[in-house]
């Protein structure tokens, strides 16, 4: 049974750069129905942008005949987004990223995506499915978490 609360919209992306933008405009719009602070939006909207991406490149391997799928879930005190790709990309957790390194062109600059997505939302988790087929990100934003850090 659902949460009575809990109201969910779902987008069908196509494979192609590009698209991640309606992601973002939808995800946008449901944050600020839910009253986010501006500020958590435009974070929202940038670690959507990564995980949609990354769906596309690494997900779905840029093959256009396979989509991304999104689903936001808004609950009473948090949006939970799925970025879900239809490809056999990653299979496992991705590593976080050495930022020092990479700023220092001391490694491929490729992964600070990843490194975006975790330091803009609350929770932040990959999953592979059990078949290979999928994988998606599931990601959490909390909507009273301004209220936790220092103004």
């Amino acid at each position: 049974m659902s949460n009575p609360q809990t109201a969910t919209v779902e987008v069908r992306l196509p494979s192609r750069l590009g698209y991640e933008k309606v992601a973002m405009s939808t995800a946008s719009a449901v944050a600020k129905l839910m009253g986010f602070r501006e500020d958590r939006i435009e974070d929202l909207k940038t670690a959507i942008a990564e995980a949609c991406i990354n769906a596309i490149e690494h997900g779905n391997r840029m093959n256009e005949k396979l989509s991304v799928g999104v689903v936001l879930s808004a609950g009473s005190d948090q949006l939970e987004i799925k970025v879900i790709d239809d490809g056999a990309g990653i299979k496992k957790q991705p590593v976080k990223p050495d930022i020092d390194r990479k700023m220092h062109g001391e490694e491929d600059p490729r992964g600070i995506g990843m490194f975006l997505i975790q330091a803009l939302v609350d929770e932040v988790e990959w999953v592979p499915s059990a078949d290979g087929r999928s994988s998606y990100v599931r990601l959490v934003i909390r909507l009273n978490k301004e209220a936790e850090e220092p103004a």
